[in-house]
């Protein structure tokens, strides 16, 4: 079975660095890099490739406002030639808050951009020169000064609502799904390969321990953290079964913001979105996302205690 590492956000650089240099002694097939408020994606994921040699390394992702679609097509060939070829583009909208907030752009019309991205990526990283006529974006004799160690990188979509989704079988190359019930995963995978066959991965909050509620907790936090600042995570589940749970722990974050809200989180929310708990356990929790279709689990490293014994747990349990 291929399995990917997420090495999330929370982690120091320093920390991501010493755990990939770890996940490149085993079999892992992806390690994933995010991109939120704190580390610069490019720069880490050159920092991974010179720790690592087999694994492929994807961005999970790189949003789709802070960067002209220009500016990752250069970033991704660079990337791409320093690795020797190993690099996936995961590229998603983001949300409001990061974009018009942190950024200071308008969060419009993700479809149209995310279709517009796409298409001047793929044709910039071919390697030929480009003009691009849309409705964000008019390149006019555009051609990369370094010739892509390939002629076309893949780009994986992470998508959550229904068009998003539609449009990653249209035009990616593979899926990023994250904080999806099983049952709607298995649904929405078996109904869309029919139409065209992609790389799936989902990427899943993996919190694993020896002390078991240990695990839990922190488990329950990072989902009640999501659930907090990400409306569009927030809906979604919402309409797929868990529309109490999320109301109840929103209006707990409004008044009183992280301190108790993650209490709030059902069993059953964690049984669907989450693997936590205790080494054995939590294995069997990773057959059951699998068995929903998945290509590629991405278990999504959220430490328990301190990071870099809490890793070597996670990495007996799942990557040796």
């Amino acid at each position: 079975m291929r399995i990917a590492c997420s090495l999330g956000s929370m982690l120091s650089v320093n920390e991501v660095l010493n755990c990939a240099e770890k996940i490149s002694k085993t079999q892992t097939d992806t390690i994933w890099v995010p991109e939120t408020w704190g580390m610069e994606n490019f720069s880490m994921l050159s920092a991974v490739s010179g720790r690592t040699s087999a694994q492929k390394i994807g961005s999970s992702i790189i949003n789709i406002y802070s960067r002209s679609p220009a500016a990752i097509a250069m970033g991704a060939v660079t990337i791409d030639t320093i690795s020797n070829g190993r690099v996936i583009l995961g590229l998603g909208t983001s949300s409001l808050p990061i974009v018009e907030t942190f950024h200071g752009y308008k969060f419009e019309k993700p479809l149209q951009r995310m279709k517009e991205y796409v298409e001047i990526i793929k044709l910039i990283t071919s390697g030929k020169p480009i003009n691009y006529s849309g409705n964000f974006f008019n390149l006019k004799n555009f051609k990369l000064l370094i010739k892509p160690l390939r002629e076309s990188i893949p780009i994986y979509i992470a998508a959550i609502n229904q068009k998003m989704v539609e449009l990653t079988w249209e035009i990616g190359d593979g899926i990023i799904f994250y904080l999806r019930p099983k049952n709607e995963m298995k649904e929405t995978i078996q109904k869309m390969q029919t139409k065209r066959k992609i790389d799936v991965t989902c990427q899943i909050i993996t919190c694993v321990s020896e002390n078991p509620d240990e695990a839990v907790e922190r488990a329950k936090k990072t989902l009640a953290f999501y659930i907090s600042v990400g409306r569009i995570y927030r809906e979604f589940l919402a309409r797929n079964g868990f529309e109490k749970e999320t109301t109840n722990i929103f209006e707990e974050f409004k008044k009183s913001g992280f301190t108790s809200n993650h209490e709030l989180v059902s069993d059953s929310m964690l049984k669907e979105l989450t693997i936590c708990g205790a080494p054995e356990d939590c294995k069997k929790q990773l057959d059951a996302f699998v068995h929903t279709g998945i290509d590629l689990p991405i278990i999504q490293f959220n430490p328990v205690g301190d990071t870099m014994t809490s890793f070597e747990v996670l990495q007996k349990t799942f990557l040796d």
